[in-house]
């Protein structure tokens, strides 16, 4: 048996690595390249592996795992935050989609009721591992579309264990009702352990596992919380991955969830890739060939009726067609608990053999395509946008978006209010130089309103909207969202309406920067090198290079594009025991650059005390440190001045030094 198993693992690998390899390098993501291999060496391709399952395990293994480092993302906060998407779009999404493809199937199929209602059971569900997957790659999971689809897919997992008990009542068991107000009992009593655990005991139990310095221990444990609470779940009645994805949450309210994910990751990818190649194996190729027309219908009729009812309930609540257009793009595919409730279907008599083959084929054909289709789907809105239904529709919309009047000229535009558009708004407000937000949630909209900021409802991409917000009369735009295609597009929009503004965007990866240049954009902001500008700047800091020659440093990386984290040569100094010496002092030190109108002054012609208000302790010139320098100490270039005084003499001496450089 182990042999056999054995053999199994080494075929997957084998044959994965290298179809993925190939489709790397025309970049096609790996998940299409997992289902690939899955078809290729499953029982209805070359027959390598006999029996999917025979890695079966392995693969709910590795759906527990995704789950969980998505659940350790979202803090309780965060998932309480997504309430209306979860429980509101969540609810319409399923229930819609059962009714819709329930009449479709009644009429067009010609079979009972209880049949169709089940097809609608089977198709309401999307998949969770693919969806969360490509959207976590791509940095959109907070993205307005990113946040739609989570809810979706959370309320969908929720219904997984109510909709199986359903199928039973379908299927004529009616002691079911009983087994259904149990199971939502469960699930209440589920999520309050969840929240008070993860308030008193994870914290308090990893910081003992911490304290002990074993990191294969804090491993054990973390994995420990992650199988035993899925584990726990599923005996209660609901999904593993359901599970996973709560204790995900758990450990994300401790302060060791960045390492938890650290340590998890390599199990995670290694297990979610068998997942997909297990779905994979599940394609009957000779069935597909043989009823080719059906299953084409079939595929075409699953994509279009599921994205119709989630563009209808997101532009309805979230009113911007372009998140709508998105969001039922990525959950237009059947997902894998559908497997399950198809399985179960089956076995109760409400699938025959030809029904559950054609729907086992069907759904595999849709995850297959999903990965291309999230890709492309920035170029396929772009496109769908302009065609006379949709464009129709945004004329007829004039909810909110009709109320943005803006007179206003020479201001700043800020389009997207998260934490840089608050910090933004914060200091212009406080420098009193004009400005105007925009944002797509509307709920942040209503609230920032009442409290006085010049905040509207409306999507950016929309050229009308940002006529309203005066475009042409404005001085600067800041993009500050986490849409990447909506990022470009409405830098596009912006510089063909007025080449003049200057355009600042926040971008979460360097590789973005480039291409948003090219489209107009005047500064990219990347968070991932930002992030380590700011550190190393601490770190000279620390160690006492001037503050100049550290500004200097990070305004080069920038003006490359930050293709390259070098610097200059840094003279070599020994601040680091100044710091130590003058403990408990402020202080600061200056470079003297070439050029520098501080060159052939002495201290005293300088009157540094008076007009800087700090004392000039000490100046290194090379290798020599001249302590406690006289009042006709002459500067030249490449002295160091080390000085002393508050922070708001520091800060006022810095600018002396640097005003005519």
């Amino acid at each position: 048996m182990i042999y056999e198993f054995l053999q199994a693992i080494l075929i997957i690998f084998g044959i994965s690595g290298v179809i993925i390899y190939i489709l790397r390098q025309l970049k096609i993501p790996s998940i299409v390249g997992f289902l690939i291999a899955g078809t290729v060496i499953g029982p209805y391709g070359m027959g390598l592996i006999k029996d999917p399952n025979e890695v079966e395990i392995i693969a709910e293994i590795g759906v527990i795992l995704l789950m969980f480092t998505i659940g350790i993302e979202f803090s309780i906060p965060r998932l309480m935050a997504l309430k209306k998407e979860v429980f509101l779009l969540g609810s319409l999404q399923v229930a819609l989609t059962i009714i819709v493809i329930s009449i479709i199937s009644e009429l067009v199929l010609n079979v009972s009721l209880n049949n169709s209602i089940f097809y609608g059971f089977i198709i309401a569900l999307s998949s969770t591992a693919i969806v969360m997957k490509l959207l976590s790659d791509k940095g959109e999971l907070n993205s307005p579309h990113g946040k739609i689809c989570l809810g979706i897919l959370l309320f969908q997992d929720i219904c997984v264990v109510p909709l199986m008990l359903f199928t039973q009542l379908l299927a004529g068991q009616g002691e079911s009702y009983y087994n259904f107000f149990t199971v939502i009992l469960k699930a209440s009593i589920i999520l309050s352990i969840v929240f008070i655990f993860s308030r008193l005991a994870v914290p308090y139990i990893l910081h003992e596992i911490v304290k002990t310095k074993s990191r294969e221990l804090f491993i054990i444990t973390t994995i420990f919380i992650c199988l035993g609470t899925a584990y726990f779940t599923s005996k209660l009645g609901l999904s593993l991955a359901l599970g996973a994805f709560l204790a995900g949450i758990v450990i994300s309210e401790s302060e060791y969830s960045a390492q938890a994910v650290s340590d998890i990751l390599p199990f995670k990818e290694t297990f979610s890739g068998i997942f997909f190649i297990s779905v994979g194996m599940l394609l009957n190729i000779d069935y597909i060939k043989a009823h080719l027309l059906e299953e084409v219908i079939l595929v075409g009729s699953i994509f279009f009726f599921k994205a119709l009812v989630i563009i209808v309930i997101a532009y309805i609540f979230i009113h911007s067609l372009r998140v709508s257009l998105k969001s039922a793009l990525s959950l237009s595919q059947i997902g894998e608990f559908s497997f399950i409730l198809a399985f179960t279907g089956k076995s109760l008599g409400l699938l025959n053999e030809n029904a559950y083959q054609s729907f086992i084929s069907a759904s595999v054909v849709t995850m297959l395509f999903t990965p291309l289709i999230i890709k492309y789907s920035p170029k396929l809105i772009d496109y769908l946008v302009q065609m006379k239904p949709f464009k129709s529709l945004e004329k007829t919309r004039k909810i909110k978006e009709s109320d943005i009047i803006v007179k206003k000229s020479n201001h700043v535009i800020i389009i997207g209010f998260g934490l840089n558009g608050r910090n933004l708004a914060r200091v212009l407000k406080e420098t009193n130089i004009p400005y105007i937000i925009l944002e797509l949630n509307p709920d942040t909209v209503r609230k920032m309103k009442k409290k006085g900021e010049p905040i509207y409802y409306g999507d950016g991409t929309s050229q009308e909207i940002l006529h309203k917000l005066g475009i042409k009369r404005a001085n600067v735009l800041v993009i500050a969202i986490s849409d990447p295609s909506a990022t470009r597009k409405i830098v596009q929009l912006a510089k063909t309406e007025n080449p003049k503004i200057h355009i600042i965007v926040r971008t979460r990866f360097i590789a973005e920067i480039e291409e948003l240049k090219k489209l107009g954009a005047d500064e990219v902001i990347p968070e991932e090198f930002e992030t380590s500008l700011e550190i190393f700047a601490r770190v000279l800091h620390h160690f006492g290079i001037p503050r100049n020659q550290i500004l200097q440093m990070i305004e080069k990386i920038r003006a490359e594009g930050y293709e390259i984290l070098r610097i200059t040569d840094i003279p070599k100094t020994r601040a680091g025991v100044e710091c130590v010496i003058f403990e408990g002092l402020d202080m600061d030190s200056f470079l003297v650059k070439k050029g520098s109108w501080l060159i052939g002054h002495s201290l005293k012609s300088l009157d540094i005390r008076h007009k800087a208000k700090v004392t000039v302790i000490a100046v290194q010139r090379g290798e020599e440190t001249i302590l406690n320098p006289s009042a006709d100490f002459v500067l030249k270039e490449g002295d160091i001045i080390i000085y002393v005084g508050s922070k708001k003499q520091l800060i006022d001496a810095f600018n002396f030094f640097q005003k005519k450089d």
